[in-house]
Formats: structure tokens, sequence, C-alpha cells
């Protein structure tokens, strides 16, 4: 079999022209090994990239220059040039310019992955205030792509020390307890549990809920959302045969003891889940879009306008997506064969 027919091939965009987005899909494609599993496909623009390697100074990266998908090499790092422009970079800073030119690298790569054109999907990070300059209605990745593919998103970040998703995402912490219901639990649960399987090949996750208040609402004391919310909604996903637990006091749940004891997290809201997982995660961390019939990855870290074209950027995080994307790509398609062909009971 050939490398073409063995190689997914692997789409990326470019994220925030000005921040640190193409310097790290520079150092981890610099990486020749990972050609060996994978075809990266950049899309975006040949003078952009060139600019970024001379402010970066990198010397050493080489890259096919494709004008379609059906120019691919599979033996290289691929940059599918969408538009051929001159393009002003402002490194660290934002503008609308920025913004549109990373959504249109967003917009093109969604379109392969619907023709099936690539397999799987690393977005790099953007800037959501400038895309919103020339798009009112980006929100953000997650929103993005739950609009445009079926199912429904759920965001689960995963390092090798856990992997935690949220019962809400980027909303006012005003509204939080407006929008906890047991509808919400058991939906993330249920995707989250689904995802744990078929992504994550783990046969039987054990899932942890965190609750919402202090000290898990400290039997009614501090709140009543966990008795009178989540409670019910763990009793009644026991009953549908998930392997859950809770709901556990945030502020002492994040120990080495139970990181190991469970396959998963879910967490009522963003910073509850966040600040432990990026404090213990930041640099291998990987945010995963799962519920999706797609496979979409990205780094944790924003755009970093701070060190943009320093060349201080960590790398690593990215590399982690890459990686992820394409495990992710291999495990479902076995889950997939493995129900295909499964007997009858």
């Amino acid at each position: 079999m050939s490398n073409k027919k063995k190689k997914l091939k692997l789409g990326v965009t470019l994220g925030d022209i000005n921040g640190i987005g193409l310097e790290v899909i520079i150092k981890t494609f610099k990486d020749n090994r990972i050609n060996e599993f994978c075809t990266p496909v950049i899309f975006g623009s040949n003078k952009l990239l060139s600019k970024h390697k001379k402010i970066l100074e990198i010397s050493d990266f080489n890259y096919n220059i494709a004008n379609s998908i059906k120019d691919l090499n599979f033996k290289k790092v691929n940059l599918l040039n969408l538009w051929k422009e001159d393009i002003d970079i402002n490194i660290g800073r934002s503008n609308k310019e920025a913004g549109k030119y990373a959504l249109n690298s967003i917009e093109a790569a969604a379109n392969a992955l619907k023709n099936n054109e690539i397999d799987v999907l690393v977005t790099s990070p953007i800037n959501k205030h400038s895309i919103k300059e020339s798009e009112k209605k980006f929100i953000g990745h997650t929103e993005y792509f739950e609009n445009t593919f079926d199912g429904n998103a759920l965001m689960i970040m995963v390092s090798k020390s856990m992997k935690i998703s949220f019962v809400t995402g980027h909303i006012s912490l005003s509204k939080v307890n407006t929008i906890i219901s047991k509808e919400a639990i058991i939906n993330t649960a249920k995707i989250f549990n689904t995802s744990l399987i078929q992504d994550f090949r783990i046969r039987k996750p054990k899932i942890a809920v965190l609750g919402l208040n202090p000290h898990a609402g400290e039997n009614g004391m501090l709140g009543t959302e966990e008795n009178e919310v989540i409670l019910p909604s763990i009793k009644k996903l026991k009953e549908e045969g998930l392997i859950i637990f809770g709901p556990y006091a945030a502020d002492s749940f994040f120990t080495k003891k139970n990181l190991k004891a469970f396959d998963g997290i879910i967490s009522m809201y963003h910073d509850q889940g966040l600040i432990p997982f990026k404090a213990l995660s930041f640099e291998d961390g990987v945010n995963y879009t799962a519920g999706l019939n797609i496979i979409r990855t990205s780094p944790v870290h924003g755009t970093a306008y701070e060190i943009a074209g320093k060349n201080k950027a960590n790398e690593d995080s990215f590399r982690e997506a890459v990686f992820l994307a394409c495990d992710i790509y291999h495990k479902r398609k076995e889950f997939k064969q493995l129900n295909e062909n499964s007997l009858d009971k």
C-alpha cells in the first residue's frame, strides 16, 4: 500500500497571523518524523508563511506549495496557497485584517473536511474579537464547528493527567446557575462518556462530577444546586448504565489520587475546570471538540501577542494536538470497525 493511502491528511489552520500560531506550526512540522504518520496540509498563504520564517529567522523549514488538494506531496508538509495577495503583518497586534484571514483559513479547512479532502483538523489560536470585526456572528471555534457539522459539540481538555469537560462554557459567571440543569448535565455526561469509549478506547469510563458551590454545597448550607440538580442527574445517569460519581468539592478534588482514579471529570463552569487544568497541564494540554462527526483539536494557549515574532513560543501543546487528532482518528475508526463486525447478542 502506498504512503498516499496509508497516511491520514491532517489539516491545519493559520490562526491569528499576528500571534504565535505560525511559529508553533513551523516548529512542530520542522520535525520530519511527523510526516511518517500524517500528511500535514496548512491552509494559508506562501507569502505569509515566508514572512514569518524571515521574522523568526528560521531557515530550515521546507514545504510543498499546493494550489489544490490534488497537488499534495505526501512526503512533505504542504502549504495550500489560498490567496496570493501580499498581506501586512502587525506582529503582536489585533486587527481586522488578521481576523479576516484567520476566518478564511477556518472556512477553507471546514470545506475540505466536508468534502473528505482531509481527515482531521488542528486549529491554531485565534483572536475572536478581530474575527468578529468582519463576521459578527462568529463566537468561537467550538460553536463554528457545531453549526457546520453534525452532532452536539463538547469541549474536552485533554492531557496526560486528566480529561475534563464542561457543562457550561464561555458565559458570564452570573449566568452559570441559570443554565445548569438536569438536562444539561445529563447531555454533557452522555457525550463525554461516548467520547471516552470511542475516541480514547476506555471500555468502562469512570467519571467524576464536580459540585457547583463551595464544598459541593455543604449539604445545602452553601447552595441547593447539588441536592436539587446535580445529585438527581447523577442518579439518572447511573440508572442508564454510566459509571459516574459525585458531586465532589472542586477545591479539594484535583489530587494525584483522584486524577488517577477517574477517566474523566465533569466541571460545572469554565474556570472551575480550566484553572486546575492549565495549572497542571498548560504545556502539554490539548483542547478537543468531541460530539461531532469530525475530529478537531487545538493547543490550549492563545495568540500570545506578547511573545509573537520573538521565537520564544513553546510548540509542545500544538504538537500534542497533532498527535491527539491522529490518535483519535485511528481509535474512532477501529471502534466503528469493531461495532460493525460485532455479533448480535
